[in-house]
């Protein structure tokens, strides 16, 4: 049967108040003039309309998350880094949400994992008097938000559970500034705060918990520079499986005689779409672009990203698992769970591990070779409007390792890899050895505790231990860490009993 098309609903006043009404902006004013709408205007700032029926919850989270100046750490179009709903793809599939909305314990995790800090109630775990005393904090400050989970009914508005932020307070009338961000149905409107908590102190159908509010904040410094883990690639369900339940019962069961052994056994029975898992989202940018496009401040960030990649390479385990990666007998294994086949890294490696097999006397041969590292490296002459690509690398093979590089042809209908001059991005994507250094770092300790040989024991012990880490690197680890037991939580669906980050 079809749907007549509607075009916005009344909003029932009473009990709400309409925003735009010569009520509404003398509530405003007046609120204004007592110092309760500080953070309003960051909000309206970054106020958006949610794109789906259902995604009032995303809406919400990323309109605040905006306002918040949080850097997601990854392009939502272009160059552009900007929270949108599309990007709060962890802990429900976008496709769910669209179909169902999203519960409350989710949307807080949404809020940790996007790497905000976030206080989160339901209506049985407080009071109207600390909801009201939150609101009138975040109303006199614009360093924090809230975003409220209630019952439309309540209001006599059609429709059931919803989300919104809360825009402001006007503490004489004890009336709260519901900015809507389903604004193709309702517009922002003031309703008394003893209503909206009754709206709030309702159960949603779907979990059988109470709704509620949750206080969002920016943390001094936003983790995730280079590390972020996604779920929008259903093989995050198998990896993070793999390393915390799996992981474990690998290393107990089998008897592990040294550090080397403990991660062959780890990363011989990676999942073999382990490489959709952990993503670098904050990708090392060409040297060119550092020197001429970027703004101070991202040349900053860009300086920071750095330290921290140089950090990680710093590290006891680093050299570990660089020894394991070039290992002959290991490195081709494993090299198949890191990236598809048509990356430019296996690209770049395969062109490497021909030539090898060329200066062997083995042309066409390449299987008898495995390439630890790669480079590309593209240049432009300066008197003549053609371009060169060479793809460098260290193969090794039973005998030894050597250094490859390959001129690699382009087709002069081919566009220009780069402008003139020299473009190298050796750094383009940091190493598979950095990927899973970091990721090792981020497994809670427990993961290593069945380790029978207490000397090996010790020995994992201390190169896994964050404690000794710069404090610029624990914080990215800590962080990453935390997105990989609040993902887990998530789909185990404990993060509705538990609302507060993951003790880490």
């Amino acid at each position: 049967m079809a749907m007549a098309g509607l075009y916005r609903r009344i909003l029932p006043s009473p009990p709400a108040i309409d925003f735009a009404s010569s009520e509404g902006k003398k509530l405003f004013t007046e609120a204004i003039h007592s110092g309760t709408m500080e953070g309003f205007f960051k909000l309206i700032s970054y106020f958006q309309t949610q794109s789906e029926p259902a995604y009032c919850g995303l809406a919400s989270l990323s309109m605040v998350l905006n306002a918040l100046a949080i850097d997601p750490g990854r392009k939502w179009k272009g160059p552009w880094r900007w929270f949108d709903e599309s990007m709060l793809d962890c802990c429900e599939p976008l496709e769910k949400v669209k179909d169902k909305g999203i519960s409350f314990g989710k949307v807080v995790c949404l809020a940790h994992c996007a790497g905000a800090n976030v206080d989160a109630f339901r209506t049985n775990q407080s009071t109207i008097e600390d909801f009201r005393k939150y609101v009138m904090a975040c109303s006199t400050s614009d360093d924090c938000h809230v975003i409220s989970s209630y019952h439309r009914g309540t209001f006599n508005q059609t429709g059931t559970g919803h989300f919104s932020p809360i825009g402001g307070y006007h503490a004489e009338r004890d009336m709260a500034l519901i900015l809507d961000v389903a604004r193709f149905k309702y517009p922002p409107h003031w309703v008394p705060l003893a209503l909206l908590w009754e709206a709030m102190d309702t159960v949603d159908e779907a979990t059988g918990l109470r709704r509620g509010f949750m206080l969002v904040s920016r943390r001094e410094r936003s983790p995730a520079l280079l590390y972020t883990l996604t779920c929008k690639h259903e093989s995050w369900i198998t990896t993070a499986k793999y390393l915390t339940d799996e992981v474990p019962v690998l290393l107990s069961s089998d008897y592990v005689k040294d550090v080397k052994n403990v991660l062959s056994t780890v990363f011989t029975s990676l999942p073999s779409d382990f490489a959709e898992f952990i993503k670098w989202v904050a990708e090392v940018r060409r040297k060119d672009d550092g020197d001429q496009d970027l703004s101070q401040e991202e040349k900053g960030r860009l300086a920071i990203k750095e330290e921290v990649l140089k950090q990680v390479q710093e590290t006891g385990l680093y050299k570990h698992v660089t020894d394991i990666l070039s290992s002959e007998n290991l490195v081709c294994q494993i090299k198949q769970t890191l990236g598809p086949q048509d990356s430019l890294t296996n690209i770049a490696a395969s062109v490497c591990c021909q030539g090898a097999g060329i200066f062997a006397g083995k042309s066409g041969t390449s299987d008898r070779f495995c390439c630890r590292e790669t480079s590309v490296r593209c240049y432009s002459a300066t008197n003549i409007d053609k371009s060169i690509t060479v793809v460098s690398g260290t193969v090794v093979n039973g005998i030894g390792e050597q250094g490859v590089d390959m001129l690699v042809p382009l087709s002069q209908t081919e566009a220009s890899c780069c402008s003139i001059g020299s473009c190298g991005y050796s750094g383009m994507h940091p190493a598979s050895s950095d990927v899973l250094t970091a990721l090792l770092l981020a497994l809670p300790p427990e993961t290593w505790s069945g380790i029978k040989d207490k000397e090996v024991l010790q020995e994992i012990f201390d190169l896994v231990s964050i404690q000794t880490l710069p404090p610029l690197l624990q914080e990215e680890i800590l962080h990453l860490r935390a997105q990989l037991l609040m993902l887990k939580r998530c789909k185990d669906n404990k993060v509705e009993d538990d609302l507060g980050a993951p003790q880490i």
